[in-house]
């Protein structure tokens, strides 16, 4: 399935060569079939959430503005390596220029440290909504929203625009064999002829940063809203919040404890988890939280799920009208 041996001499200093996962050739038909499916799941299902966000007024509150950016993020971060690892998996075609390579790695990472901010932010949305629920339109404003969204995004770019930079200006004169299924940053750092520790020390530092603060503040929102619950005297109320922010707990835990095994793995298990393990953690961090995003919100929000029954059904109604 890979189609070239690892060894493969690059045609041009230019361009990487990706072989997918290491030390599993014979699996990678299957992983090109469920990362394909996958995919499919994630572009349809964000997509879906977005569009009924964007066309019911009804939605147009906080926490489902930030749930249709994080849809838009996850098509972002998803698009930016399955394609390719599908092409790696099922044909073997691993080439990729230089170029495209360091603009794969500084997409997935801005992308992963959006997704962590917008964590952050739903998670100060439902503490507000269930902590200050009388107080909660006039906190929340779209101004203040609008504020966050814009510090999310220039943190990613003030964090990892440096690292990006950094591995792009390693010297590269050597192998050109990429062992990962995408341009991963410490896999590539490892083929320069220069020292990588400084760049994989930054990214270690720089995601401890970015992910323990917003873990540690994710925590404290959560551990506030739990002592509010258990204060409230109707069982119905205490169940209905509890549910809302199961759903919220749920894509976090898919989105935190893959992330963190990938990048404690590759930096401290690296002697001891095998290399196709690693790979095999990097890229389900990236795959499965876009994948299951849509499906935990679409059935764990009753008004997302109603729209969308709603608006599927008046577009296969309206289909059939104009056929007949």
């Amino acid at each position: 399935m890979l189609g070239t041996p690892y060894n493969h001499s690059v045609e041009t200093p230019d361009t990487f060569f990706l072989v997918g996962i290491p030390g599993l050739p014979s699996s990678h038909l299957w992983l090109a079939i469920s990362l394909g499916a996958m995919y499919t799941i994630s572009l349809l299902g964000n997509t879906l959430i977005m569009t009924v966000i964007w066309v019911d007024f009804t939605l147009q509150e906080p926490m489902y503005c930030f749930l249709c950016v994080l849809a838009a993020v996850d098509i972002v971060m998803a698009s930016s390596v399955v394609p390719k690892m599908v092409s790696i998996f099922f044909s073997g075609d691993g080439f990729i220029s230089f170029n495209a390579c360091f603009t794969q790695m500084y997409f997935v990472h801005a992308a992963t440290s959006v997704e962590t901010g917008l964590l952050l932010a739903m998670a100060f949305d439902r503490y507000i909504a269930i902590c200050k629920p009388l107080h909660y339109k006039r906190i929340l404003t779209p101004q203040l929203m609008l504020v966050m969204s814009m510090a999310i995004t220039i943190r990613a770019v003030i964090f990892m625009t440096p690292l990006s930079w950094m591995v792009s200006h390693l010297p590269f004169c050597g192998s050109n064999v990429v062992l990962h299924s995408y341009c991963e940053h410490i896999a590539v750092a490892k083929l320069a002829c220069a020292d990588p520790m400084p760049s994989s020390l930054y990214s270690v530092i720089g995601s401890s940063i970015i992910v323990g603060s917003d873990v540690a503040f994710i925590a404290a929102s959560y551990n506030l809203i739990l002592q509010a619950v258990c204060g409230l005297s109707s069982k119905n109320a205490q169940l209905k919040a509890l549910s809302t922010c199961g759903s919220h707990m749920g894509v976090m835990a898919l989105y935190y404890l893959p992330g963190m095994a990938s990048i404690y793995v590759a930096w401290l298990g690296k002697d001891t988890v095998p290399l196709h393990i690693q790979v095999l953690l990097a890229d389900l961090y990236l795959v499965i939280p876009p994948t299951f995003n849509p499906i935990i919100y679409g059935l764990r929000t009753k008004q997302i799920r109603k729209r969308t029954w709603s608006l599927l059904t008046r577009c296969v109604f309206d289909h059939f009208k104009l056929g007949s």
